[in-house]
Formats: C-alpha cells, structure tokens, sequence
C-alpha cells in the first residue's frame, strides 16, 4: 500500500487534512470521500527512506526484469502473480519494493502501465508507454522481450562510451598529479642542490625555465586550483540553463573530432528508440515525443519536435529532419523510404544497427589516437622537467672533478 496525504473540507466547510492507505490515487480519493469529505487535494506521501540520489535501478535490473517478466507471461503466469515472484526474488531490495508497490496497485485496479509510471525514476515513459502499448494490444510478453533489446543495446552502447573515456581521465589525472608534484617536491629539491653547489647563477635556460615555472606554480597553485573550481561551478550553473545547455551541446557537435561521434550516438539513440516504439503500435506522435525527451542532446531534441509539429501538420517526417541538418543526408532518405513503404520501423532498426557499429568503430579509433598523444604527453612533460633538471648536474660533476 502506498500512503496520500489529503486535504478536504467537512459537510460545514472545516478544512482537514490527514493521510490514508491506498494502492492508487483513485482509490485513495475513493477513501476521502467514504470518509464524509469533500477532498481538494490528494498526493502521495514523500517519506525520509524514499528520498535518494538518482535512480534505484541499474540497466542491467530492468533487463533482468523484463526478461524474467516477459517468460513468466508467456508461460501464462497471471500478472500480480509474476510481479510478486519478481518482487520477492530480486537482489536490488530497492528495486523489489518498487515491483511490489506496483503489484498492489495493480491488485487495486490499477493497469500495469499506470502502476509503473507512479515510479518514474525506475520506469520511464519509454517503458510505461510500450508497456500499455502491450497491454493494449495483448502481446504484453513480446513488448518486454522488445524492452529487453533495447535497454540491452542501449546498455552496449553507455559501456563503449565510459570505456572510451575511463582510460584518457584517468591517464590525464595521473599525468597532472604527477606534474603537480614535481613542481612541488622534485623540483625545489634539485633547486636546493644547486644552490649548494653555489650554481644557482650559471644555470642552463631550460633548468632555470623549469625552476621559475615551479616558483610559480607554488605561488599562484591555490589561486589556479580555485579558479578551476570556481569555474566548475559556474560552468555547472550554466549549463543547467536552457540557454547554456543549447550552447553546450551545439558546442559538441561542431567539434571536429568528438562532434561526428556525438553525431553518430545521436542518430542511433534516436532510429533505435523510434523503431522500439513503432514496431510495438504506439502513434507515431507519441513515439516522436518520447523520443525527444530521451535524445540525450538539446540540438536533436529541438529537431525532433520540429519533425513532431510538421508531422502533425500532415507533412513527412524526412523533410523537417533535412531541414534541421542534424542528421546524414543517408539516414533522411532512408527514414523516407521507410515512410513511403510503410515500413519505418524497420527502416529504424537497421539504421541504428548501422549507426551503433559506427560508433563501436569511431570510438575504436578514438581511443588508439588518444592513448599515444597522452603518453606523449606524459612522457615528454615529465622527462623533459628531468632532463632539465640534470643539466647542471653534469656541469657540477665537471668542476667536482677539475678540483
């Protein structure tokens, strides 16, 4: 049972305000009206323990999930039943009593679609939407196998990106941690050596650019590191605003190495979410503003609900979709061949079939190119500080020797 908090006024006109048990908002007002009460406002209760950073659930619970849940409907298991199982059994507690929340609201009256989206962050309109497109059609089993591919895939593609990028942070943040501490430690060591040796004035170019470049860094590190915070957090508030979004992700696409990547991400985001939503009959208006909100780009977002509106003017989808000049000339034509032949579903799926092996081959290359660069650069930063710091070592051997 879930818990609302409601607020109604009595047969005098008393306002009350009080909370009930219920499995949905309907039956929850259902309560308030038993009660003799005129109800103005019921929501649900927002308890302390509910409250947490981000989503529950992990891609790889959801596919878990729909999997299990697809067999155990073809088996011809009955629906509160397979939610109970599937509630009960799972590893992520967390996730288990968000499926047996939603098989008490289903008990209630509830359909499973509604039931689902009283849980956002674990399913989101993508889900409930093919969910009641199941439901709708009575091939809720083949709509969660469907599911399933697609938060597969979906999941294939996130572990290309991180896998890409994890390996440059990391050799990056190496790179500067081991910069910072020459500059901090090694540096004014050697320094200290060589005005011992009383060598300080007759130092090479190179030993003495090092050392002022060290002399710097100590003076002015603070005042760098909390610049590059401070940035952070208005770069952080910038792009939280419509405006500095749009700019960013602009940004993104004209790069000229990232930005046909991000391209290429985008396109398969977007033929692989519309062909999941159309091959599983939901409208195609429908399946375009789902498919908006989950473009992951502001820029392609903007495109699609350009298409969305031109659709609903009674044009074609491939003709706003050029216009945006967004997409490849390739994947318009083909999304117009799929229209004219009535088979844009399909004309999806293998587009982004094609686009998510361009990607698995873009990033390929990306990260052969980027891992030399950085152990050049690592090499040649850290080295060359060395070398210049064994400059006057060699001169001081010199004069130990003449001695």
């Amino acid at each position: 049972m879930t818990t609302w908090s409601y607020e109604a006024r009595t047969r005098t006109g008393e306002l009350r305000k009080g909370s009930v048990d219920a499995p949905n908002q309907d039956a929850a007002l259902a309560k308030v009206r038993g009660m003799q009460l005129t109800p103005i406002r019921v929501k649900k209760s927002v308890r302390l323990a509910d409250i947490s950073f981000g989503s529950p659930v992990t891609i790889k619970d959801l596919v878990i999930f729909t999997r299990q849940f697809a067999t155990m409907i073809d088996a011809g298991l009955p629906l509160v039943n397979c939610l109970e199982i599937l509630g009960n059994q799972t590893e992520n507690k967390r996730f288990g009593k968000v499926i047996l929340n939603v098989k008490e609201t289903v008990e209630g009256g509830s359909n499973l679609s509604d039931a689902m989206h009283q849980h956002p962050r674990v399913f989101d309109d993508l889900f409930t939407n093919l969910v009641a497109a199941g439901e709708s059609g009575g091939i809720l089993d083949t709509i969660l196998n469907r599911q399933a591919a697609y938060l597969e895939k979906t999941a294939k593609l996130r572990r290309q990106i991180k896998g890409a990028m994890t390996y440059p942070v990391i050799v990056l943040c190496v790179a500067i941690g081991s910069v910072a501490a020459m500059m901090l430690k090694v540096i004014p060591t050697f320094q200290q050596l060589f005005k011992d040796f009383g060598a300080e004035n007759e130092l090479p170019g190179p030993t003495q650019f090092v050392i002022n470049l060290s002399e710097g860094f100590a003076r002015w590190a603070p005042f760098v590191f909390g610049g590059l915070i401070l940035f952070i957090v208005l770069f952080v508030f910038f792009y939280r605003s419509p405006r500095g979004k749009m700019i960013v992700h602009r940004f993104l696409l004209l790069l000229p190495i990232f930005g046909p990547l991000v391209r290429k991400i985008a396109v398969a985001r977007f033929t692989r979410t519309l062909g999941t939503l159309l091959s599983s009959g939901v409208p195609i208006l429908d399946a375009l503003e789902i498919t908006a909100r989950t473009a992951g780009n502001v820029v392609v977002e903007k495109s699609i609900r350009f298409a969305r509106e031109r659709i609903s003017e009674g044009k074609t989808m491939a003709e706003p979709l050029a216009q945006a000049k967004i997409f490849p000339g390739m994947v318009v034509q083909m999304i117009a061949v799929g229209e004219q032949t009535g088979a844009l579903d399909q004309m999806c799926s293998k587009i982004a079939d094609f686009y998510e092996d361009e990607v698995d081959v873009a990033i390929g290359a990306l990260t052969s190119m980027i891992e030399p660069l950085l152990m050049v650069f690592i090499g040649g930063a850290v080295g060359g500080m060395l070398i210049a710091m064994y400059l006057p070592i060699f001169g001081i051997a010199g004069k130990i020797k003449s001695q």
